[in-house]
């Protein structure tokens, strides 16, 4: 008897040595975090994304990315809007679309998205946003309110110095972005958000705050958690449209563009799937700036 049982096992090694080779590789996927491109125009012509300037940076932006590799770019638009994008990037592809008559056309979903897939050859970019407003200011009141407010201003000290420079042509657009990937600069932004609010109790929300998630009533003794989840739901929602575009178009290797505040979050829903692999942006965004970076050390006073 035991010496069948030595030639069972002997025969199913190879079986599961099999298995763990045949094991497929994890789906890489890239959160590139953009400040909004759109939104850097000031109506002078050093801040224009169109100026050739700027279209110079761009392609340097796009060629630094291309090396991921995508087989898909997931771009800031509701799954909803995917035809309209499909038709405008069918004319784009064609050279029958130009940028500078669309109402958003210097947003980095043109920009960088279309521009990028064309580049390589890819299908329109797919749509994967979920829209809500909740504005930071919304968070006004309540014990430890200065914990937030401190983190707020060292976003604020960070952010607003670098997004000047970029408007007034003295940090080039490939800079600023790899600036902004920073994993520092994503973890401050993430604190602030996801995990600081939460020490904020027995408080309010601002009467004139944005916010147009509605989950029910507001707990105000735990106003910070509350507010924490008005930004967790939509990045749950964008999270869900994440797998769903990977597992419609079977990509396996995805590159996501949104705003740097939806970066750390997304990651860490990402990096806890195992079917998944987070690749960092800054492994393909390089610069050399980074003493602008004007980051406080860690820990509060």
């Amino acid at each position: 008897m035991l010496r069948l049982s030595s030639i069972l096992l002997a025969l199913s090694l190879p079986l599961v040595g099999a298995a763990q080779i045949a094991r497929p590789a994890k789906i890489q996927v890239m959160v590139v975090g953009s400040d909004h491109l759109q939104q850097l125009y000031n109506k002078q012509p050093q801040s224009d994304v169109f100026s050739p300037k700027k279209q110079a940076e761009l392609t340097k932006v796009r060629a630094q990315l291309a090396k991921f590799r995508p087989d898909v770019i997931l771009v800031e638009a509701e799954p909803k809007e995917q035809p309209q994008i499909d038709s405008l990037y069918a004319l784009y592809q064609k050279g029958a679309l130009q940028l500078e008559n669309l109402p958003f056309g210097r947003s980095e979903r043109y920009q960088i998205g279309f521009a990028l897939a064309r580049q390589l050859g890819l299908p329109s970019p797919k749509g994967v946003d979920y829209y809500a407003a909740t504005s930071q200011s919304l968070l006004s009141s309540g014990t430890n309110i200065e914990a937030f407010t401190q983190d707020l201003r060292r976003v604020q000290t960070v952010a607003r110095p670098l997004k000047a420079l970029v408007q007034k042509d003295s940090l080039s657009l490939n800079d600023y972005l790899a600036l902004v990937n920073q994993p520092a600069v994503i973890g401050l932004l993430h604190r602030m958000q996801f995990n600081t609010p939460a020490l904020v109790m027995n408080g309010s929300f601002a009467a004139g705050g944005t916010n147009t998630a509605d989950l029910g009533k507001v707990d105000t003794e735990y106003i910070g958690a509350h507010f924490i989840t008005l930004f967790y739901n939509r990045n749950l929602k964008i999270y869900s449209n994440i797998l769903r575009a990977q597992q419609q178009t079977q990509a396996r290797r995805v590159m996501a563009l949104f705003g740097v505040a939806h970066v750390g979050v997304l990651e860490e829903l990402l990096a806890v799937n195992p079917a998944y692999e987070v690749v960092h942006a800054t492994k393909y965004l390089k610069t050399n700036k980074t003493k602008l970076l004007r980051l406080e050390k860690e820990g509060r006073n």
